[in-house]
């Protein structure tokens, strides 16, 4: 009975905290009585800043606030260092999106991410009661991540089933985030903030001394951690930068689909929904949702699209590529020299390069397919469907990727040599724009070049893929 009530509890977290209000699936009347009970079960436990916070997620679905400042991490880090300003937390928690397709309960992160706070928060108060003793760690997956996706997964047929991304107004003041197309009920923000609630929250239920437990601290720990010299080769494993890395670790795909088909099977039973589709038609929809999210967001990299490192328009007319490709061309971009260890130093590069290929070479665009940055990010420059203008007589063959630095006398970060050997053929290989049976070649083995310098060329020598140009 006991262990009844906690997940009865638990579920009526979920049920308050992640309403998205895409359509409300609750009535008014509904929502001021499993408040009173959240507030009075839930929250009786009242002292850490964690667990007012949290209240405040569940207050936020039902008032908003009308201020607007900066949707950044620091602005809300800052306002949980000082709990007198709750409407300002509140009016960044509530999460929905509007009729304009702009997302809100947003924040933008140091790293480029855009993460949404309630599923984040609820994965850290899962953790920290799991510490505690209070609950088990088990809640700490339909709170932070599992319900949205099963009900993103089940509601597909209308909307897709995971995503979009967007962009921010300005990556210096973000106040507005606005996504790139349709929303699923599980945008990539709300994907960010459940992975990273649920690392968090691991990491929280297993706390020792070393980790902090004032949330301010921890959020500016996770979020805020500066890189140095050769990136993440030097950085603490439990950063942001490496949300997927560490989620990888966490989760299983089967245990993934189990927490899934449990929220679903918990929230039918609690909720009651006539339309929700049971027994073999959820498992088949979870199973394909979940092989989508697995190939999506722990597969792929993490990418940073054009229009948020601050792309100007293709210049003409641009030719689409005849997918799948067969070729992979690996480049170092030399200018800028220096590996990028941060967003903002990975975009301005991004922003110069471009600059140059358009106003001095007088291309249309940026020349690479994707650029790799040594912050744990892959930046988007033509993308999979356009061609580039990375190795002359063979653009239409094959994608170009460079990663950012000079590369004749020392490799780039092992890092970023996974993100582009691992992930990012992974990722096209998985999504049918490479073929499984693809070539790796360096720059310099079809034109007249050094790229991709002596070092890094040495090391690609020895990847499964790499070939020698057939004459």
């Amino acid at each position: 009975m006991a262990q009844a009530e906690n997940i009865t509890r638990q579920f009526k977290t979920i049920k308050v905290c992640l309403s998205h209000r895409w359509p409300v699936l609750l009535n008014p009347g509904e929502i001021g009585a499993v408040l009173r009970e959240f507030i009075r079960r839930y929250c009786s436990m009242m002292g850490s800043t964690a667990t007012l916070i949290v209240t405040m997620v569940a207050l936020g679905i039902i008032a908003r606030s009308h201020a607007t400042p900066p949707r950044s991490v620091e602005s809300f880090i800052t306002a949980v260092e000082q709990v007198e300003e709750p409407d300002f937390i509140r009016s960044l928690i509530g999460h929905r999106v509007t009729g304009a397709g702009e997302e809100e309960g947003v924040v933008l992160t140091e790293d480029g991410a855009t993460v949404a706070l309630a599923p984040l928060l609820l994965g850290v108060e899962a953790g920290l009661l799991a510490e505690e003793g209070g609950t088990p760690l088990s809640s700490l997956y339909p709170l932070a991540l599992a319900r949205t996706l099963g009900l993103s997964f089940l509601r597909s047929r209308a909307s897709p089933p995971l995503g979009p991304g967007g962009c921010w107004d300005n990556v210096t003041s973000p106040l507005t985030f606005t996504l790139a197309g349709t929303p699923s009920l599980a945008t990539d923000a709300l994907i960010n903030g459940g992975i990273d609630g649920v690392v968090l929250g691991a990491k929280l239920s297993g706390h020792s001394p070393k980790w902090p437990l004032q949330l301010s601290a921890l959020l500016r720990r996770y979020y805020q951690q500066h890189l140095w010299g050769r990136g993440l080769d030097s950085a603490p494993r439990l950063i942001s930068p490496r949300r997927r890395e560490n989620f990888r670790k966490l989760v299983s795909p089967a245990l993934l689909q189990e927490q899934v088909l449990g929220s679903l099977a918990l929230y039918r039973h609690l909720i009651g929904d006539p339309g929700m589709a049971e027994g073999a038609e959820t498992e088949a929809a979870v199973t394909e949702g979940v092989e989508l999210f697995v190939r999506t967001y722990l597969d792929c990299p993490p990418i940073i699209p054009r229009c948020q490192w601050g792309a100007e328009p293709y210049r003409g007319t641009p030719t689409q590529l005849v997918l799948p490709l067969a070729f992979l061309y690996v480049h170092h971009t030399a200018v800028p020299s220096q590996p990028c260890v941060s967003f903002q130093q990975c975009a301005n590069d991004m922003r110069a390069m471009q600059r140059f290929h358009q106003d001095v070479r007088g291309w249309d665009d940026i020349g690479y397919s994707f650029v790799v940055g040594s912050d744990g990010y892959v930046y988007e420059g033509r993308g999979w469907h356009w061609r580039g203008a990375h190795t002359k007589g063979h653009n239409s063959l094959g994608y170009g990727v460079s990663i950012i630095g000079n590369y004749t006398a020392s490799l780039p970060s092992g890092p970023a040599l996974e993100l582009l050997h691992d992930r990012l053929t992974a990722c096209a290989v998985g999504g049918e724009r490479l073929v499984a049976n693809y070539t790796v070649h360096g720059h310099r083995q079809l034109v007249d070049t050094t790229c991709p310098g002596d070092a890094f060329f040495s090391e690609i020598k020895g990847w499964k893929h790499f070939g020698e140009v057939k004459p």
